[in-house]
């Protein structure tokens, strides 16, 4: 939930605020917790208190209410309202010579996938997420730091006012992969695609998919196969949930 106000955004959740607590405490303004949880946030309230900043036992209808959450865990740590960094040529020059795939989200809209993608992300050691300047595409909000599980504070998220022009701008230098019900190729065959170049992995919106535009801009296409896909019977489900995909798409990128 954002402190429009103060220009704040709360983290919630107790792996979220731990996690931002060792890698960067600095970021926390403000700190509150319950009695239950006081024990556990010692070292963080003596790291405030050096600096001077606030720290409260409060109930937990408090930190409902400074979250915009039930699902707190106990726990809310204010910070600077994140900033999400234009992608620059020099950026994207930077993913090509270090050879770091990639994950670009084409309007991924619901909050808590994309915590769990970056989530995901932070576990298979993908450190950047582009997204695009889209009303329909999710930003980072309480609810995807919570479910990101700590994910936030080791991945780096940029936008794009154009995903087409960055298509085009990595063009030969980064293999576009793209997420398609009707790709012939397995997503298990993703790591032969990357033996030179790294991936741009685009993960469409949770309803339609990547859009046409973006599919005629990809490399590759590949697919996630159900599980009667060789004996031929039908799947009860169309698809996969985008995060649940990343998460596959992700381990077989790495798993070389």
């Amino acid at each position: 939930m954002k402190n429009k106000l103060n220009k704040e955004l709360a983290v919630c959740g107790f792996s979220a605020v731990k996690t931002l607590e060792k890698n960067n405490p600095d970021k926390i303004r403000r700190l509150y917790f319950t009695q239950e949880r006081a024990p556990l946030f010692g070292g963080l309230c003596k790291t405030l208190s050096k600096r001077k900043a606030p720290y409260n036992v409060v109930e937990p209808k408090e930190l409902e209410k400074l979250s915009g959450s039930i699902h707190h865990q106990g726990v809310v740590a204010m910070i600077d309202e994140p900033h999400v960094d234009e992608l620059t040529p020099q950026i994207i020059n930077s993913f090509i010579a270090n050879k770091e795939h990639t994950i670009l989200l084409d309007r991924v809209g619901n909050a808590n996938n994309l915590g769990a993608i970056v989530r995901s992300a932070a576990f298979f050691g993908i450190k950047n997420i582009i997204i695009p300047n889209d009303e329909a595409q999710s930003s980072i909000t309480t609810s995807s730091y919570r479910v990101a599980e700590g994910g936030m504070e080791f991945v780096n998220i940029y936008s794009t006012s154009s995903i087409l022009k960055l298509l085009k701008a990595v063009e030969g230098k980064m293999v576009r992969v793209g997420t398609d019900l009707s790709a012939r190729k397995n997503v298990s065959e993703i790591h032969n695609f990357v033996a030179v170049k790294p991936a741009l992995i685009i993960l469409g919106n949770e309803e339609h998919g990547i859009s046409e535009s973006v599919r005629k801009n990809c490399d590759e296409l590949v697919i996630i196969p159900f599980f009667g896909m060789k004996t031929g019977k039908a799947s009860p489900v169309e698809s996969l949930n985008v995060a649940q995909a990343a998460s596959i798409i992700l381990y077989e990128l790495r798993n070389k």
